[in-house]
C-alpha cells in the first residue's frame, strides 16, 4: 500500500528526512513512530501529497502521491491532529456534506454506527464531547470508503476511558480490511493495535519491526523480582536459583532467558522453605522502555 524508498526532504540547512525506506503492507496497522522533530510529519505530508520530496521514490496506493489525482484521494482518508467541524452542522449533516465530495461514498447513517454515535447522529458537532468530536474526525475519514487511512495522533488530549473506545474504533477498521498508518506517542497505543512499528529520529529509520520484537525486545531477559527482608534467606535463595541476580533495600531481582524454568524453581524453593516472596513480579521491557532506549528521548518530546 505504501512503498517509500530513499526518501530525502531539507528545509534550508536542516535535513528533516535523510533517505528513509518503509513499507506498509494491505490491511495491516503500522505505527510510525519518534520524537517531536524527529522528521514524522515531513514524511507523512510527503505519502498524503501536501509536500514536494527532494529525493527518493514513493509510491502509496501505486500512485506517486506528488501526481496524484481526484481518483487517488477519493482512496485515502485523513485523521488529522486538529480538525474543526462546523459546529452547527449535526453529525448526520456533517458525514452528508462530506459524502458528496466522493463518488461512490458509504452510507452515511452506517458510517455513524461503525464509530459508535449512533445515538449522537442529530447533535449538532460544536456539543460533543472531545472523544465524540474525534469519533466524527475518523467517520468522516471514513465516509469515502477509503482503502488507506491517516492516522495522526487520533488520541492526543483524551482521558483513559475516551482512549480505550477510540482504540475500538481503530481495531474494527481492519476488520473491514483498511489499511491505517498510525502516528502517537502512547506506546501502550502502539502495542495494542499495531500490527507493525517503525521508529525514526534525526531523520533516520533507526529501527522497524512487530511490537513484541522492537529493537530486540522479543530476546530481552525477563525480570523476576520480589521483596525478601530475610538477609539470610535471600543468600540462600541467590545459591538456589540460577541468573544474574540484583537488588538492594530487601527488594531482589533476577533476570533470566529462561523465565518458566526459574519462576518454577523459585517458587518450588520458596513453598520448600515457607519464604514468602512478597510483591512477586514478573516482567520484560516495554515498548516505552525501547523507545527510550532507541531514542533517547520521552515518548511525547
Amino acid at each position: 500500500m505504501i512503498s517509500v524508498r530513499g526518501l530525502s526532504k531539507s528545509y534550508g540547512d536542516l535535513e528533516a528526512l535523510r533517505g528513509i525506506d518503509l513499507e506498509v503492507r494491505r490491511g495491516e496497522i503500522f505505527a510510525f513512530l519518534g520524537p517531536n522533530g524527529a522528521g514524522k510529519t515531513t514524511a507523512i505530508s510527503v505519502m498524503e501529497g501536501y509536500l514536494d520530496r527532494d529525493g527518493g521514490d514513493v509510491e502509496v496506493l501505486g500512485e506517486d502521491p506528488a501526481n496524484a489525482d481526484r481518483d487517488w484521494r477519493g482512496r485515502v482518508g485523513f485523521v488529522l491532529q486538529e480538525c474543526r467541524m462546523e459546529a452547527l452542522l449535526t453529525v448526520r449533516e456533517t458525514l452528508a456534506m462530506y459524502a458528496g465530495y466522493y463518488r461512490a461514498p458509504r452510507s452515511v447513517d452506517e458510517t455513524i454506527e461503525l464509530v459508535g454515535l449512533g445515538d449522537k447522529a442529530d447533535e449538532r458537532a460544536g456539543r460533543l464531547s472531545g472523544g465524540q468530536q474525534r469519533r466524527l474526525d475518523v467517520a468522516v475519514a471514513l465516509i469515502g470508503d477509503a482503502e488507506l487511512l491517516f492516522l495522526d495522533e487520533p488520541t492526543t488530549g483524551f482521558d483513559p476511558s475516551a482512549r480505550r473506545a477510540a482504540w475500538q474504533v481503530i481495531e474494527g477498521l481492519r476488520e473491514l480490511g483498511k489499511t491505517v498508518l498510525l502516528t502517537t506517542h502512547y506506546m501502550d497505543e502502539a502495542q495494542e493495535l499495531a500490527d507493525r512499528v517503525a521508529v525514526i529520529a534525526g531523520g533516520t529509520i533507526i529501527a522497524d519491526g512487530t511490537p513484541d520484537d522492537l529493537g530486540g525486545r522479543g530476546d530481552a531477559a525477563t525480570v523476576i523480582s520480589f521483596d525478601l527482608a530475610d538477609v539470610g534467606a535471600a543468600e540462600r535463595v541467590r545459591g538456589a536459583v540460577a541468573g544474574e541476580w540484583a537488588g538492594a533495600n530487601g527488594r531482589l531481582e533476577l533476570r533470566t532467558g529462561d523465565p518458566t524454568r526459574s519462576l518454577n524453581e523459585l517458587t518450588g524453593w520458596a513453598l520448600a522453605h515457607d519464604v514468602d516472596l512478597a510483591r512477586l513480579e514478573v516482567s520484560r521491557p516495554s515498548l516505552e522502555d525501547v523507545y527510550l532506549e532507541l531514542t533517547g528521548t520521552e515518548p511525547g518530546s
